[in-house]
């Protein structure tokens, strides 16, 4: 039926409104923008069209989870669980803890305790994944051997590990990044063990390989007594001065129990500082270390080096503390936002490094903007010369539809790549073939002898279905690149996808609007195509 109902009209002419409001930001500076934003209400959206990397130019980050540091840690893990483990079991250890490159040894003269070790141990081993996932393989192969039981870490356990430090690492440097104040920047997984990190805008990349290469793994070390076993000992180097001190391989407190860290100034001597507070474990194992090791000195180790290792003088019993270490401002600054963001679970290497200049997105800004003319004007000159008036019902069509593609854009945050345009482009043409489809589909009918209303109609209703189905077959395509694609090929799917769906909005609701609107003013006898 050729009828719409005022408040039908009303809606259509109110999400274009709303459309041209959503997208008219994108064309103003950004600093109008902010005034903008901050007399309006919240709830108002305000935004701009993000630019890409390959738009506006930036920096390109491609890393790499070092594996060998994962399996460190995960060794280091594992000796201070074993050590636990036959500490509660009360079994003497003749030969001590060896830790080899992918587990640990434990050395036991008594074969009978060797025995009793070997079955505590074995609890050690778990299924990948939990109990659930048993099918998976198991985190530890555990051995008898000759003076001992051996226990190494499997290679799924490995491949798992590696997988969960890329996803933490990706957290952790959304925090680090967005702390920085670096906006739009995408980190994003590429391979098992490498992330990918694009900073549009950003010409500099000194100041984020630093801020990413630092793994802030924080940990509190007793300083070593000269009794201590050698093999319960390691020696740091120092983060400045040179030097390098012994302590202890136990971590007495990390870290993970870290809830804020303010860059602050030390009240004697006036000098940056880093204030930190624990949450209420990490605050309880603090106050009972400092406690029962008053006069001792208590090294503050970040990433293996010590910062300062201070005498404890007194319990420590607020879950609050100081790192001094002669900072300079902008190093306490960097060191509390690293230490609030968290630490990353392992080593990241930078593997490929480029920037884009901004001359070269604007060139192919200016591209993507001419194919778009050009594009748009073939296809609006090919609509009007073939069914003239419904050819201008079309390309008013489209023009709605590229402008809803711009707004939903801006709305959910979406960034325009240079691929995108190519994808926009490439709907100008589809959002037509839908008009095409329903204006042949009206011509079939009235060469049949149906009247002006009843062809109409008839073109209308029929052709809706093919639309609906050629358009749905396009949407899972963009939807299977979007999935399994990264970088360009996401930019594509996304602005292919969100084509897609305007274009069935303005090809079958607003060009009929514009038809029945035309068919009630005017009574044509004859149909003008």
């Amino acid at each position: 039926m050729l009828r719409f109902a005022t408040w039908k009209l009303a809606s259509v002419l109110a999400l274009v409104a709303a459309a041209v409001l959503v997208i008219l930001p994108s064309f103003m500076p950004a600093q109008a923008v902010d005034a903008l934003a901050a007399r309006l209400p919240s709830f108002i959206p305000l935004r701009q069209i993000v630019l890409g990397l390959d738009l506006q130019g930036g920096a390109y980050l491609l890393m790499e989870v070092d594996t060998a540091s994962v399996t460190k840690s995960q060794v280091e893990a594992l000796r201070d669980d074993v050590r636990q483990k036959l500490r509660d079991g009360k079994i003497a250890i003749s030969g001590g803890i060896a830790v080899e490159q992918r587990g640990v040894m434990v050395r036991i003269a008594d074969p009978a305790e060797r025995a009793k070790a070997l079955d505590l141990l074995q609890s050690l081993s778990q299924p990948i994944g939990g109990p659930l996932a048993a099918g998976n393989g198991r985190t530890l192969d555990v051995k008898q051997t000759d003076d001992g039981v051996r226990l190494t870490l499997t290679d799924a356990a490995i491949a798992d590990k590696v997988r969960h430090a890329v996803g933490q690492s990706i957290e952790v440097l959304n925090r680090r990044i967005n702390a920085m104040g670096t906006k739009e920047t995408v980190i994003q997984q590429q391979g098992p063990n490498r992330v990918l990190i694009e900073a549009p805008g950003s010409q500099d990349t000194t100041a984020l390989k630093n801020m990413i290469g630092q793994t802030a793994k924080l940990e509190f070390r007793l300083v070593s007594d000269p009794g201590d076993p050698p093999n319960e000992v390691e020696t740091l180097p120092m983060q400045k001065g040179g030097g390098s001190i012994q302590v202890q391989r136990r971590v007495m407190v990390d870290g993970e129990d870290l809830v804020d860290a303010q860059q602050s100034f030390d009240q004697q001597t006036g000098e940056p500082d880093v204030t930190f507070r624990f949450n209420l474990r990490g605050g309880q194992k603090f106050g009972q270390v400092t406690s029962e090791n008053v006069g001792r000195p208590f090294a503050i180790v970040l990433d293996g080096k010590v910062i300062s290792a201070p005498v404890i003088r007194s319990p420590i019993t607020g879950g609050t503390g100081q790192i001094t270490g002669n900072f300079t401002l902008d190093e306490a600054s960097s060191l509390a936002i690293l230490l609030r963001a968290g630490a990353l679970p392992a080593k990241l290497t930078v593997i490929e490094e480029r920037t884009v200049g901004p001359g070269l997105g604007q060139d192919s800004i200016d591209a993507g903007k001419r194919a778009a003319y050009v594009g748009a004007t073939l296809v609006v000159i090919y609509m009007i010369a073939t069914y003239g008036v419904f050819g201008v019902f079309a390309d008013l069509a489209l023009a709605v539809h590229i402008l809803l593609i711009f707004a939903s854009m801006a709305l959910l945050g979406a960034t325009l790549t240079l691929p995108g345009i190519a994808g926009i482009v490439f709907t100008i043409g589809m959002a037509v073939d839908s008009n095409v489809l329903i204006y042949e589909r009206i011509r079939e009918e009235a060469h049949l002898g149906r009247s002006v209303i009843s062809a109409l109609d008839a073109g209308f209703r029929r052709a809706f279905a093919t639309i609906i189905d050629s358009n749905v077959t396009m949407f899972v395509a963009a939807l299977i690149l979007y999935l399994f694609g990264s970088g360009a090929v996401r930019g594509f799917a996304v602005s292919l996808g969100l084509g897609i769906l305007t274009s069935v909005i303005t090809a079958v609701t607003m060009t009929r609007m514009m038809i029945a609107l035309w068919y009630h003013r005017s009574r044509p006898k004859t149909l003008p195509i």
